[in-house]
């Protein structure tokens, strides 16, 4: 298992010439609540993650690597049904939390790393499996780190993504953004399907499924894991209620005025491919 992770020196290791406001903010953001991830249920189960893992398949002799892994949970799925994970993430607080979980699940094969999403300190094709899980829209240029992902992937190797979408429509996704930011200023944007598969073009990377499926939070608990206020509860029910029609098409809003307000954030999950066969052994 890796060494003790929480006193490292971020900045010797996250290259400083890819270091931003953006990652800074994600980095203090992520420290704080890094508990609050590692217990959260939206990323700890549900039919999302049992797909990824049913995406991923058998294979007791791939090496994975799991960027932005936050709690630990997709690195925990993915474990059993690889020779051996690498759990990445940009904050290490976050990342020692995720280790603390996983060794405490029993996993034996997973080790931890600090990295940056957008400049991965592996070598090309190091790895049969890249996997990330609603992290990307933290991300503030998602075509570098598909670009990297790409690099570190084998020929034949495997990238699973989940994260959240928007609508294709620029006034829509923009109106969504606020909203999220309103409750994290540490989210970036989301990307459509349509630009998903664009990135993944892009980099080389061939396209195999693109699913979405949506996820229905309570807002009031969604605001409090982010120890929002009053005021920003407030200001969310009326960014849900006051929305535009496309916007209130796609966020679902029930129920504003009381307790048990809940709304849609949508997700996608993609999976794709780098051409060429793997090596022969």
């Amino acid at each position: 298992m890796s060494p003790d992770l929480a006193g490292l020196d971020q900045a010797a290791i996250i290259p400083l010439t890819m270091e931003t406001d953006a990652k800074r903010l994600s980095r203090e953001r992520f420290g704080k609540y890094a508990a609050n991830y590692v217990a959260s249920r939206t990323h700890a189960a549900g039919a999302d993650i049992d797909r990824i893992v049913e995406l991923v398949g058998e294979h007791p002799d791939w090496e994975a690597l799991d960027i932005a892994t936050g709690g630990g949970h997709t690195a925990l799925a993915v474990a059993p049904h690889v020779a051996h994970v690498v759990a990445t993430d940009l904050t290490a607080a976050m990342l020692a939390a995720a280790q603390e979980f996983i060794v405490s699940q029993g996993a034996e094969n997973v080790d931890f790393q600090l990295a940056d999403a957008e400049a991965l300190p592996f070598p090309p094709g190091s790895f049969d499996l890249v996997t990330c899980r609603i992290a990307p829209h933290h991300f503030p240029h998602p075509e570098r780190f598909v670009a990297e992902v790409a690099r570190v992937l084998r020929p034949g190797g495997l990238f699973v993504l989940q994260d959240q979408i928007v609508p294709e429509d620029k006034a829509a996704a923009d109106y969504i953004t606020d909203i999220e930011r309103r409750r994290d200023p540490s989210h970036q944007r989301a990307l459509s399907v349509e630009e998903w598969k664009r990135l993944l073009a892009g980099a080389g990377l061939a396209l195999e499924t693109a699913e979405s499926f949506e996820k229905q939070p309570r807002l009031e608990r969604w605001v409090a894991d982010q120890e929002g206020s009053a005021q920003d509860l407030a200001d969310l029910r009326r960014l849900l209620s006051q929305a535009p029609p496309v916007v209130q098409e796609w966020t679902h809003p029930k129920d504003l005025d009381g307790p048990e307000a809940t709304f849609v954030i949508r997700h996608g999950v993609f999976s794709a491919r780098k051409p060429g066969n793997p090596p022969s052994l």
